[in-house]
């Protein structure tokens, strides 16, 4: 049995764009699976707000105070409505102010010439910051206190993420194993409620309808630290599906 305590993290992504949907956000499945799959961190919460100062500022004290960690994404970047840093900068109470080393690596990524007011306050965040490094686009995100800040964009984020593993502590990665069944949920909720309180302890049974090629059917999900149990739960969903003579559907 593992002895890695249960770490957990939210999400706090910040951008108007995304509340308006002109922008579909594609960080939060990326970012929660590599988080589970690397670290062993579990996102618990999700939060999206706009590019309102007061309003960054009250879900990062309330969600650094309840999470372990609080990843934010959008609003570091060079316009006037990127406005991330300076806001936990405030909701810290630390100085606003440039740090040296991103200057230094920024200033060599554009050279003389193109590093102009707008790129160099990417350079600036919370004193104190550590940053994250950029493999793609140059400008570092930062991590402050248990705040990681990275950027909307999802290539960029994703190119990052393995810069963060340094600051992260790992705990008890969660296991998955899904069933696609054709079938309708009351034909296979008596089953599920039976099996879930056998396994009510170690394995979470989530039951998920879907409609694909014609097809109505629904995603059976186990979710749970114990590999063993997951393994031994899904045995037992794998009877129910041979007894009832369901028909599986193949993604």
């Amino acid at each position: 049995m593992s002895l890695k305590k249960k770490i957990n993290a939210s999400i706090l992504i910040i951008g108007n764009e995304i509340l308006s949907g002109r922008t579909q956000d594609l960080n939060v499945k990326y970012l929660s699976e590599w988080l589970n799959n690397n670290c062993g961190i579990t996102i618990e919460k999700v939060v999206i707000i706009p590019d309102i100062k007061k309003t960054i500022i009250k879900n990062i004290k309330e969600l650094s105070k309840t999470y372990h960690y609080v990843f934010t994404t959008g609003g570091i970047g060079p316009t006037h409505d990127d406005i991330t840093a300076e806001s936990i900068a405030a909701a810290f109470k630390k100085k606003y102010e440039f740090n040296k080393q991103a200057f230094s690596i920024l200033k060599k990524y554009y050279g003389n010439s193109g590093f102009n007011n707008a790129r160099q306050k990417m350079a600036k965040m919370p004193k104190g910051s550590k940053l994250i490094y950029n493999p793609s686009s140059g400008a570092p995100g930062f991590m402050i206190k248990n705040v990681l800040c990275l950027p909307g964009v999802p290539s960029i984020l994703q190119a990052m993420l393995p810069s963060t593993k340094t600051f992260l502590s790992k705990g008890s990665k969660v296991h998955t194993k899904s069933f696609h069944l054709v079938t309708v949920e009351s034909n296979i909720a008596r089953d599920l409620d039976l099996i879930q309180k056998k396994f009510r302890m170690h394995v979470d049974i989530g039951s998920y309808p879907f409609f694909r090629l014609g097809k109505i059917g629904v995603s059976v999900v186990l979710r749970g630290k114990n590999k063993n149990k997951i393994s031994e739960c899904s045995k037992l969903i794998q009877k129910m599906i041979n007894l009832k003579k369901i028909e599986v559907f193949l993604i």
